[in-house]
């Protein structure tokens, strides 16, 4: 993601085509040591296509991504009657264990 990144900063900054000695230098710049494959790979794979049509393509295929939270109705209302008690449980659970690790340390984090 970084050299990506890379990529895009130096065609912000109006380089249409980046090389990867350039990358580098932006990179090297907030001390990120670059990696040369990677590098080379993506200045390979976008050496002279549009960035903008490129995105375009890569937002299409996040359409089709699962981003969870998705929950069928039927199962809604099975799944919170089950979770609520584990739920509470689990609670009662870490505040004891929270008490007791405060009791074991001896001094607090801002003494």
């Amino acid at each position: 993601m970084r050299y990506v990144s890379a990529y895009l900063l130096a065609v912000l900054g109006g380089n249409a085509n980046p090389t990867e000695k350039e990358l580098k230098a932006i990179l090297a710049s907030v001390g990120i040591e670059a990696d040369g494959d990677r590098l080379g790979k993506v200045v390979g794979e976008l050496k002279g296509k549009n960035l903008e049509e490129v995105i375009a393509a890569g937002v299409g295929k996040l359409a089709c991504v699962p981003s969870g939270g998705a929950v069928s109705s039927s199962a809604a209302p099975a799944a919170a009657s089950v979770a609520a008690p584990a739920a509470a449980e689990k609670k009662e659970e870490a505040k004891d264990s929270d008490e007791e690790e405060d009791d074991d340390m001896g001094f607090g984090l801002f003494d």
